[in-house]
């Protein structure tokens, strides 16, 4: 069975990236068999191979079908030319732009059907800012120019997953995109996700925004007057959508294998109880793309950049996870299951 093309995009060049892709292409279980390439700058990827001592070459390629798959070599597409010696773990307006552009051109070979997926190492909104991409982060540049309405972040472990009202905006705000025609655009996105992943009548739970999900009124009407009409509205369309819930007690009730997924209000709300449950293993996809996108769920470790302390089993599961969607998504089964 042939497997799936991955693109791998360097995220920051100065932060954790580069060393957490060297990492992952250097386990050989990972390269037996793999179709995965990086969309990034040699030099830093060279130099990130030599600081962790591996065994690797870089096999500089222009279009993906040059890529020759070598169990020594990773193939990249360079998209940067930056300095060897740029600098660890600081902001650099060079690098923002860098890894701003490997988002591109990824989203472009994706969009012509060249890769089947992405998979992102982490960028730096500050850096990405300097250089003029006034981006909040990964998802709302692949919405941007994919020209996609409706998307939304999800977050899965291996025994939970999350999808979000929204993400990197302040709580005040995040409590102001709490209404009807969201919630119930996230949850058939959930339903959707799930169902293009084999998963035949997804049973999604809806979070409450406030504490016991209001309490009939007592704290807060968000839950009654904006979650509640949409979770009726899904369930009218055939999906099996419940809550809103009180948010203490429903992602215990997932894990349990009571939901398939949660749909959570704002990205705290979301983001804690994944990291409590898998911070060096969650990953993070953008559902409602045309194509599948996966990513780490942690930042550019800027403290610990060029030291080659980096974790990478979360970029590696990112990638893995994308494949196992791809095939998913195809009905396909992978060769090792």
């Amino acid at each position: 069975m042939t497997h799936p093309l991955v693109a791998v995009t360097m995220g920051d060049p100065a932060g954790i990236g580069p060393e957490i892709i060297a990492r992952t292409f250097s386990e050989p279980d990972f390269r037996n068999g793999s179709r995965a390439i990086v969309i990034g700058d040699a030099n830093i990827m060279s130099r990130a191979v030599s600081l962790l001592g591996l065994p690797l070459g870089v096999n500089i390629i222009g279009e993906p079908e040059e890529a020759r798959f070598e169990q020594e070599a990773i193939d990249l597409i360079p998209v940067s030319e930056l300095p060897d010696d740029l600098p660890f773990g600081t902001l650099d307006a060079r690098a923002g732009d860098a890894a701003f552009r490997y988002v591109e051109r990824a989203i472009e070979l994706a969009l012509e059907g060249k890769v089947e997926a992405v998979a992102t190492a982490p960028l730096n909104k500050e850096a990405m800012h300097l250089a003029g991409h006034k981006y909040p982060g990964h998802t709302e540049i692949l919405a941007e120019l994919t020209g996609t309405k409706d998307y939304a972040m999800m977050l899965v472990t291996e025994d939970l997953r999350v999808i979000h009202i929204s993400t990197h905006v302040a709580l005040r705000e995040a409590i102001e995109r709490v209404e009807p025609e969201r919630e119930l655009a996230v949850i058939r996105l959930a339903h959707g996700t799930l169902r293009r992943i084999g998963v035949e009548n997804p049973r999604i739970a809806v979070a409450g925004l406030n504490p016991h999900a209001g309490e009939n009124g007592l704290f807060g009407d968000e839950d009654a007057e904006r979650i509640k009409p949409a979770v009726e509205e899904a369930r009218k369309q055939g999906i099996e959508a419940s809550g809103p819930h009180p948010p203490d007690t429903v992602f215990s009730r997932a894990r349990k294998g009571e939901f398939d997924i949660v749909v959570v209000q704002y990205h705290d709300q979301g983001h804690i109880p994944v990291k409590l449950l898998g911070f060096e293993s969650g990953v993070n996809v953008t559902v409602g793309l045309p194509f599948f996108r996966t990513s780490v769920d942690h930042g550019t470790a800027f403290d610990i950049a060029g030291s080659g302390k980096a974790d990478h089993k979360s970029m590696r599961a990112a990638i893995d996870l994308a494949r196992e969607l791809v095939l998913a998504g195809t009905g396909v089964q992978r060769a090792d299951q």
